[in-house]
């Protein structure tokens, strides 16, 4: 299997999201919600959760979140 970014349309709803506590802003609700899931981070639209999940290695979202926090 390829490594990188994956879509999934399994049930997430037994996942525990959270968001930033800064998404509730001015900008309309629109955020994403993450949880983590065994050795990986779950990402998804929270104003479409149904709409599928991305999963990351733990790994690459620690790296993509100090890259934008820099």
């Amino acid at each position: 299997m390829k490594k990188g970014i994956r879509v999934s349309t399994m049930d997430s709803s037994g996942y525990v999201w959270r968001k930033s506590s800064r998404s509730n802003g001015g900008n309309k609700g629109a955020c994403v919600e993450v949880a983590v899931v065994g050795p990986a981070v779950a990402v998804r639209d929270s104003k479409n959760p149904g709409a599928g999940v991305l999963a990351f290695p733990a790994a690459q979202w620690s790296a993509f979140l100090h890259s934008v926090r820099a």
